[in-house]
C-alpha cells in the first residue's frame, strides 16, 4: 500500500514532468516498468481481498464480488486509455481478444503443460467445463464476430438497438449462468467432497469491513495509475508506431497476471479444476461483463467502438474456440493439449506484429 500510495504521490507532483520526456527511450521504460509494476502490484491485493471476502460471504456472493472487482479494474483501465489522447474506437475489442487469447491459449497452454508435466494425467469434471464454453462460444461469435457481418452499420460496429440487444442478452445469459455455478448445480464445478474446501483461500482474522475497506482502498490507485499508464500507452501507439492492439494487450496483461499465476499453481497443484473455473470464469466474465459495460461508457461519452475482430483474428478466434471444445471434452488432458495452445498463443503474439 505505501509503494503504490508513493507512486500516485509521484506522478501527481511530478506527473507532467515526466510524461514531457517520453521520447527518451530511459525515460519511458522507467515511467512504463514503474506504472506497470504499482498497477498489477494493486490489482494482487485487490483480488487477495475479495478472495477473503468470498470465503467469508459464501455463494454467490463471492463470486460476484471478486469477478466483479476484476471486471471493474479492467473496465476502469479501457476506459482511462480509451478517453485519453486520439479516439481508439477498437481497444475495447483489442482488450476483450486479447484477454480470450492469453487465457484460452497462454493460460490454459501452461496449466495444462505444467499439470502434465508432473502429473502425466490430469482429471477435471467435464459438465463444469461443458457448461462455461456452451456460454463463452456464443457470447465469443456474437460480440467479437457477428459485429463483421451485420449490413445496419458499415464496418465491425453494431447499431443502437443491435448493441444495446448484445448488452441486456449477454448481461442476462451471464446471470443465468452465475446462479447455474453457484446454485443449481454448483458440483458441476468441483471434483469430490474435499475439492471445494481445498479451492477455497484461507480467511484471516482481520474482520469483514476491513478486507471491503482494503479492497475499495487498492482499487481507487487502480483509477488514478491507469489514467497515468494511458499517456505511455499513446506513446507506444501514436508516436512509436507500434500495432493498436498492443494496448488491448498491455490492460490484458495487467488483468489476466494473477489469475495466471494462481490457475498454473493450481495445475501443477493436481487441482485443475480450481485452474479450469479460473481460466474459464476468467474469459466468461469478461466477455459477459466487459462488453456490456464499453458499450454503455461508449454510449455515455459518445465514442464510437468497434467490436469485430479484424484480419487474422478472424481465424484465431474460432480455431482457439474449436480446440478448446476438443481440449476440455474428454475430462482428461496432458502436456499435447497444453503445447497445443501455447502454439497458438505464440501465433497470436507472432501475427500482433507481422500480421
Amino acid at each position: 500500500m505505501a509503494v503504490t500510495g508513493l507512486t500516485c504521490l509521484v506522478f501527481f507532483l511530478f506527473g507532467k514532468g515526466l510524461m514531457a520526456h517520453l521520447e527518451k527511450p530511459a525515460t519511458f521504460a522507467v515511467v512504463f516498468v514503474w506504472l506497470f509494476g504499482s498497477i498489477l502490484g494493486s490489482i494482487f491485493s485487490v483480488v487477495r481481498h475479495a478472495d477473503h471476502l468470498a470465503v467469508r460471504l459464501g455463494e454467490p456472493y463471492g463470486t460476484l464480488i471478486l469477478t466483479m472487482a476484476v471486471t471493474g479494474i479492467e473496465v476502469m483501465s479501457i476506459s482511462a486509455v480509451m478517453l485519453h489522447g486520439e479516439n481508439n474506437p477498437t481497444l475495447a475489442r483489442d482488450t476483450v481478444f486479447a484477454v480470450v487469447m492469453i487465457i484460452l491459449n497462454g493460460m490454459v497452454g501452461l496449466s495444462l503443460l505444467a499439470g502434465g508435466w508432473r502429473h502425466r494425467e490430469q482429471q477435471y469434471n467435464f459438465q463444469g467445463a461443458n457448461a462455461y464454453l456452451s456460454v463463452i462460444i456464443p457470447l465469443a461469435t456474437l460480440s467479437l464476430l457477428m459485429p463483421n457481418f451485420t449490413v445496419t452499420t458499415p464496418g465491425p460496429t453494431l447499431s443502437v438497438a443491435q448493441e444495446t440487444f448484445l448488452a441486456v442478452m449477454t448481461v442476462a445469459l451471464y446471470g443465468t449462468f452465475l446462479s447455474i455455478q453457484t446454485d443449481r448445480h454448483r458440483k458441476y464445478f468441483i471434483i469430490g467432497d474435499d475439492e471445494e474446501h481445498d479451492e477455497a483461500p484461507r480467511s484471516t482474522a482481520r474482520p469483514l469491513w476491513a478486507h471491503a475497506l482494503l479492497l475499495a482502498a487498492y482499487m481507487a490507485p487502480v483509477v488514478y495509475l491507469a489514467e497515468k499508464m494511458a499517456m505511455p500507452v499513446d506513446h507506444l501507439i501514436e508516436t512509436m508506431r507500434f500495432p493498436t492492439a498492443l494496448g488491448g494487450i498491455i490492460i490484458a496483461m495487467l488483468v489476466a497476471t494473477p489469475e495466471s499465476i494462481a490457475a498454473v499453481k493450481a495445475a501443477r497443484a493436481n487441482r485443475l479444476q480450481r485452474s479450469i473455473n479460473i481460466v474459464l470464469g476468467s474469459v466468461l466474465a469478461t466477455i459477459g461483463l466487459t462488453v456490456p459495460a464499453m458499450i454503455v461508457i461508449s454510449h455515455l461519452t459518445g465514442k464510437a467502438i468497434h467490436l469485430g475482430v479484424q484480419n487474422t483474428g478472424l481465424v484465431l478466434l474460432p480455431l482457439t474456440l474449436v480446440v478448446s471444445v476438443v481440449t476440455f471434452g474428454s475430462g482428461r488432458t496432458n502436456i499435447l493439449q497444453g503445447v497445443v495452445h501455447l502454439l497458438l498463443f505464440a501465433m497470436y503474439i507472432v501475427l500482433v506484429f507481422q500480421g
